[in-house]
């Protein structure tokens, strides 16, 4: 087992899509005792898999004379969804002080994606040696939990009796919110808008994240400073007050918090002087802004399925200009597509059992047009285990239908439809639909197509669309909302665009991942629009 200390790469390893940063808790159990005298002193060393060799990301500290350690020390690393992050964790028996790790004995390794963690957000596995044995009754439990604070605060400010600072009207009021920097100086948080020409303002409700406004700690002692608008930027001084999160949360719709509004050279030359004016906290709310990765800890399974397209315009399979043509590698552009965008997926899906549909062929024994077969010819049971099921389906496939038309879309898409609206009935943030249609053409069915999108956008889905070949994919790009609103053929408007569109050629030439970012990086965004639309939280969240 040659383990050498490699070099970390120059800048961030992974792409710029950073979703957040996510801390794994590491724990050993019945470890091998390598020592003659006393228990293993075991660290735990972590790597992540970079253009394909293991580079060292960090080490736990060392667990003195224990079989059964938890580790103190957190491994932090950056979780990007529209990556697979290959992962190792190798334990080792510290037996001197060297930083090389062939200096130490090994207690055994576990192997596994990032996505595999924070999908289950804990796992036990078996330790293995080198030569893929169990290491004795070795495990390992890595847990995950995303290093966020998602609450944001809702205020809704008001101010009465404010000083007039205008000769010829009233003031033009609005607040500043600070915090304390680590230079010890205030810095500037929030600006509300300017209320023209009034002592008793009432400002729009804004939301700005907890971490913004006092680093998350509600007894954090915050500045609110109140001006009077200038056109020239020379505001003049109302008055301020200092106050803390804890304290505006004492603001109920029912019972509003008055906070005296101070202008200390005013408190200093007057002896009657009172104050410049009230500031109202109408309301005062803590909710929590939850992210991609909150739903997917919390148990969310996105769950996939595939739509090949097997029209004519695809050539005879068996000819090597046809798109669906098996090169000596054993792929084509269908099956990369697949391979690119499964095997991300497949981590957030517990049974990892994927339906994978065809449609635009002939079917024996009738030869029948079907826009909507499962490819392994089982109605019943559509299902392929895992992405190298859905490869070996579609491979088991070809010779046995004849590829005809039309390019229908709707069928498919309305199929998953039918399974993501049952979902809902649940209503918890169960459970999200990924369709991947893959096809090298223009659509028949446009009208039933946007019909069935702008059905589909009410819904927990969302439509991955891969054009492969040289085709003229404008309509493609037309349902891909990304420019502007989708609209069925009856004018309705889908509700969020759920559709995203990558033609192949466009990835023919680079490293097979990059395909990969560019047709889920909007994912993510697209599974928290839906579920904050619904109001669903994620199924195992706290208290804000």
């Amino acid at each position: 087992m040659a383990y050498t200390m490699t070099p970390t790469p120059p800048g961030p390893v992974g792409s710029q899509y950073c979703v957040c940063k996510v801390e794994l808790s590491i724990c050993g159990q019945n470890l091998l005792d390598r020592d003659v005298t006393s228990k293993s002193d075991p660290f735990c060393v972590l790597f992540m898999e970079v253009n394909g060799k293991w580079v060292e990301l960090d080490r736990t500290e060392t667990a003195v004379n224990n079989l059964n350690p938890a580790f103190a020390k957190k491994f932090i690393i950056d979780y990007h969804f529209e990556e697979v992050q290959k992962l190792k964790f190798a334990l080792f028996d510290q037996d001197k002080s060297s930083t090389q790790l062939y200096e130490h004995d090994f207690l055994g390794e576990f192997s596994c994606t990032l996505g595999m963690i924070v999908s289950s957000k804990k796992i036990t596995r078996t330790l293995l040696l080198g030569n893929g044995k169990p290491a004795g009754k070795g495990m390992i439990t890595i847990a995950a939990q995303e290093l966020s604070d998602n609450r944001v605060i809702t205020l809704s400010m008001a101010g009465r009796k404010l000083d007039k600072k205008d000769l010829f009207g009233k003031s033009d009021p609005f607040l500043e919110f600070h915090k304390p920097g680590d230079d010890g100086k205030w810095m500037l948080v929030h600006r509300t808008e300017v209320i023209k020409y009034t002592l008793d303002p009432v400002w729009k409700p804004f939301t700005v994240p907890l971490v913004s406004l006092c680093d998350g700690d509600v007894e954090k002692l915050i500045k609110v400073i109140c001006y009077d608008y200038d056109s020239d930027g020379g505001h003049d001084f109302i008055g301020e007050f200092q106050t803390s999160v804890a304290r505006l949360c004492e603001a109920q719709d029912a019972s509003p918090l008055e906070l005296e509004c101070i202008n200390p050279k005013k408190q200093k030359k007057k002896k009657n002087y009172k104050n410049s004016g009230i500031i109202i906290v109408k309301s005062c709310k803590i909710t929590r802004d939850f992210s991609f990765l909150d739903y997917i800890l919390g148990g969310c399974q996105l769950m996939f399925t595939v739509g090949i397209d097997f029209t004519a315009s695809n050539g005879n399979p068996q000819e090597p200009s046809s798109l669906h043509y098996i090169n000596p590698l054993g792929t084509n552009e269908y099956l990369s597509a697949i391979w690119a965008v499964g095997q991300i997926i497949q981590d957030y899906d517990s049974d990892k059992m994927f339906p994978a549909l065809g449609f635009g062929a002939q079917l024996p024994p009738d030869w029948k047009v079907s826009h909507e077969f499962a490819i392994n010819f089982n109605p019943r049971n559509p299902f392929c285990s895992g992405v190298e099921g859905i490869v070996q389906a579609y491979s088991a496939c070809l010779p046995h239908i004849r590829f005809y038309g039309p390019t229908n879309f709707s069928p498919i898409i309305n199929h998953v439809a039918r399974f993501a609206a049952q979902a809902t009935q649940q209503e918890t943030a169960s459970q999200y639909f990924i369709l991947l249609i893959i096809t090298d053409g223009v659509i028949s069915d446009m009208d039933e197509t946007r019909h069935a999108v702008v059905q589909a956008s009410k819904l927990p889905m969302s439509i991955i669309i891969v054009g492969v070949g040289n085709a003229d994919f404008a309509a493609m790009e037309f349902l891909d909302g990304d420019s502007r609103v989708l609209r069925s053929h009856t004018g309705e408007e889908a509700v969020r665009d759920i559709v995203q569109f990558v033609p192949f050629r466009n990835f023919r030439n680079v490293p097979k991942e990059t395909l990969a970012k560019a047709v889920l990086a909007e994912l993510p965004q697209q599974v928290v629009q839906y579920f904050k639309h619904q109001n669903l939280p994620p199924i195992n969240s706290e208290p804000a």
